[in-house]
């Protein structure tokens, strides 16, 4: 037995020899999700062809102010009927005269804003300011969690430092919405993540808002300022009304026109 044991040992050490030095660990590589990859939505009609024609938009000539987002900045462009759907009068009154451009996508996660922004929504501008507003999708059909959203929107703000040096960013947290318990703590926690990071550290070019208590009440969601409870049939809120547009052009303008060197348009 003895002797059959020392002959195992032995063949251990030797296979053990055979395979050399341990070799050093690589280093560990930052988790990237797909919240903070490029994903572009090509196969989508609309898409392409919205994609398209800002890409001609943007060649048209001068941009001093750019919206980046997703449906609740597209929404910008809508004209009524009804009243609830007109968003061309708040448009005209704060953004009308700042040769300003509209990049929001219905239906966009970080992901897919910041595929837009690689691939030539971001050529050739150099604006006074940008206002960024993304990340409702992240919790919808996705569902992804706020560490990942959190890393998708420090996407989006590093990609737009890189390709516009010169313009400073107005970065707005995620909206309050009445989609779920889950949704609403996480969307707080993501702002929580982006007022330590942007407000707090004073990240160069980058000035961090929350805008989502104006569209509260007492404490909750002011229902009146959404589009979507008024749709047939009806939706959970997640859109702002034109009304609840104003408020949050109305509250944002000051730090815009200071970002921008113009003059504020509430007075």
């Amino acid at each position: 037995m003895t002797t059959r044991r020392t002959l195992l040992l032995g063949a251990a050490g030797l296979l053990a020899g055979a395979a050399g030095p341990a070799l050093p660990h690589p280093p560990l590589r930052r988790r990237v999700p797909l919240a903070a990859e490029p994903i572009d939505r090509l196969s989508t009609a609309w898409w392409r062809r919205r994609h398209e024609a800002k890409l001609a938009e943007i060649r048209t000539g001068r941009h001093d102010l750019v919206w980046l987002g997703d449906s609740i900045t597209q929404q910008w462009e809508y004209v009524g009927p009804p009243v609830w759907r007109d968003f061309q009068p708040i448009w005209r009154k704060f953004y009308g005269d700042r040769h300003a451009l509209n990049l929001g996508f219905i239906g966009d996660a970080t992901s897919h804003l910041l595929w837009r922004m690689m691939h030539g929504e971001l050529e050739g501008l150099s604006p006074k300011a940008a206002v960024i507003l993304i990340g409702a999708n992240n919790l919808g059909r996705v569902h992804w969690p706020a560490e990942d959203n959190v890393l998708g929107i420090e996407a989006v703000v590093n990609e737009a430092r890189r390709r516009l040096p010169r313009t400073q960013l107005l970065l707005l947290g995620i909206l309050p919405s009445d989609r779920g318990p889950w949704v609403a703590e996480t969307g707080q926690a993501v702002n929580r993540a982006l007022h330590a990071t942007y407000a707090a550290s004073r990240v160069a070019n980058v000035t961090y808002m929350d805008v989502g208590p104006l569209l509260l009440r007492d404490g909750r969601l002011d229902r009146t300022l959404f589009v979507d409870p008024r749709l047939s049939p009806p939706a959970p809120a997640l859109h702002p009304s034109p009304a609840g547009m104003a408020r949050i052009a109305a509250a944002i303008e000051p730090t815009l026109a200071r970002l921008m060197g113009d003059r504020d348009h509430t007075l």
